[in-house]
């Protein structure tokens, strides 16, 4: 395999530099949500991201520009409901999830069925990133990463002890608010890469991974990092090479080093 003649495509640098921005984000946001229990989430706005998707197609705008809004506040009901409702977060993550597919069918409907631009955000399409999707995935990911950093101490209490956090004067309300805008952003972002069906694994198999040979909070994140931007750039390549779909390559090379790293923990443990 000719690297630098691949290279040489600029829907090539598109997908590897837009990619791996989204591929870090997802991990490190996959840590938190798979520590604390809400790893479902990413599927649930992710059906909210189809449903947006269909409504942007039937009313004939660019997708993003709805479906940014629409999963922004969609990860607000889910935090609504879990606080203010006797309902736990997987049961709102359902039903938030269960209406977005609802209506995604229904506004797939009206625009005429599902056509290629639909599929495309279905099971994603990195091959077909813009330069402008580029620059905003560069945005998204640092003001995100940047936010995180500056909020670390306490994502980190509120991770493996909300309450405790709660005691101690930390503002947990409004860093879970942050964390699902953060989420739902990201989510938007990942559609155009693996697909919003596949979504919810590029946020918890890198952090799986991660979590089966890292140690420390802050080492987990910054393998599950590293591993997702790895499995990015290979599955692109294979995707490029044997020309088969973007986001079920990517995945599957997740998968499989995600089934690495439990052997290799199973063969240490043993040893």
């Amino acid at each position: 395999m000719d690297l630098t003649g691949i290279f040489g495509y600029a829907f090539i640098r598109h997908a590897f530099i837009a990619g791996a921005l989204i591929s870090v984000l997802c991990a490190v946001l996959g840590v938190i949500l798979v520590l604390r229990r809400l790893s479902l989430i990413g599927d649930g706005l992710a059906h909210v991201t189809f449903g947006s998707a269909a409504l942007a197609m039937a009313l004939n705008l660019y997708p993003l520009a709805v479906s940014l809004p629409l999963v922004v506040v969609s990860s607000f009901g889910i935090l609504k409901i879990t606080e203010r409702t006797r309902v736990y977060g997987d049961a709102a993550i359902g039903v938030v999830s269960s209406i977005g597919i609802a209506f995604g069918v229904l506004f797939a409907s009206i625009a005429g069925g599902f056509n290629v631009d639909l599929f495309s955000y279905l099971f994603g399409s990195i091959l077909s990133i813009r330069t402008s999707e580029v620059f905003i995935s560069a945005a998204v990911c640092l003001v995100s990463l940047a936010v995180i950093y500056l909020h670390f101490d306490e994502i980190y209490s509120i991770t493996f002890d909300e309450e405790f956090a709660r005691a101690s004067g930390i503002r947990v309300d409004r860093i879970n608010a942050m964390l699902m805008v953060l989420t739902a952003v990201t989510v938007v972002l990942a559609m155009k890469i693996v697909g919003v069906m596949l979504t919810s694994a590029l946020l918890v198999l890198p952090a799986v991974t991660a979590l089966q040979n890292s140690h420390g909070f802050r080492n987990v994140i910054i393998s599950a990092a590293a591993v997702s931007v790895v499995c990015l750039f290979a599955g692109v390549l294979i995707s490029f090479s044997w020309d088969i779909p973007s986001g079920a390559a990517i995945v599957i090379v997740n998968a499989l080093f995600c089934a690495a790293a439990f052997v290799y923990r199973s063969t240490a443990g043993r040893s």
